[in-house]
């Protein structure tokens, strides 16, 4: 069952369509209304959510690098057999 999701996922991960959808999110994620949402004095286990949103948004945009970077070795190396 695995191989045929990571399958699916790397085939979805290629579309340049992809690409700048999740630009366009995180930049939107990280601008004005969500900001002020988050800024608030509520703290979740003694951070400040603010923090929390930022460096959750950060570690997920990390993520995604990581996934679009190995659907792009993996195709190279397709594309070299």
């Amino acid at each position: 069952m695995w191989p045929n999701v990571k399958k699916g996922l790397v085939r979805r991960l290629r579309l340049r369509e992809s690409w700048v959808i999740f630009f366009v999110l995180g930049i939107i994620m990280m601008n004005y209304p969500f900001i002020s949402i988050f800024d608030k004095a509520t703290k979740f286990m003694g951070f400040p959510l603010l923090y929390l949103y930022l460096i959750i948004g950060w570690l997920i945009s990390i993520v995604v690098i990581v996934l679009f970077t190995k659907a792009i070795d993996s195709r190279d190396d397709q594309e070299r057999e």
